[in-house]
């Protein structure tokens, strides 16, 4: 009767993890052997900090829900430990945070990932930390839209200005006049 309560509570865990990789808009596997508890609970804090979910799952329970949801070639990665991280919002945050941490400390090893449905090695992975992060790219967006319209704010500006300085130069040469 244990086995079966045991059983379930895998089963339980499965369909969880399914879901969550149904919703991720990307996920990344690593390998976290040889981390300090210092250098794993700081990497824990800002993954949270980033929004991004951060746990320790067994091998196969990551490949009985990566079959589900299709991504069998995940399978030649499911090798030793592995943690993941799942984000539900921002594709390339785990990528981008994993990737700063395995630069930092050698013992954290990025194994795959997947990114908008696609399965990446650890190369496509360091490409997808590369790029900006998506406020980065929104602030590019409105600066560049901002710039042409000061421009055109201070031509507008500088007729109205023109215009005043002409009304009040005809404004003083009338009151000479009188």
């Amino acid at each position: 009767m244990a086995s079966e309560k045991i059983l379930n509570l895998k089963k339980a865990k499965v369909e969880e993890l399914s879901q969550k990789m149904k919703e991720a808009k990307s996920f990344v596997l690593a390998d976290y052997r040889g981390l300090t508890v210092e250098q794993d609970t700081q990497l824990r804090r800002e993954m949270r900090e980033a929004g991004v979910e951060y746990t320790v799952i067994k091998n196969s329970i990551i490949r009985f829900a990566a079959k589900e949801n299709g991504y069998d070639g995940l399978d030649e990665y499911l090798v030793g430990p592995t943690a993941m991280a799942i984000s539900m919002e921002d594709p390339v945050a785990p990528s981008k945070l994993l990737s700063k941490f395995a630069k930092q400390y050698d013992k954290l090893e990025i194994k795959a990932g997947v990114v908008e449905g696609n399965i990446l090695d650890i190369n496509g992975i360091k490409s997808i930390a590369s790029l900006p992060s998506r406020e980065e790219l929104m602030a590019k967006v409105v600066g560049g839209l901002a710039g042409p319209l000061y421009g055109i704010v201070n031509v507008l500006n500088a007729n109205i200005r023109g215009l005043a300085v002409a009304l009040n130069a005809i404004a003083e040469k009338k009151q000479a006049e009188a």
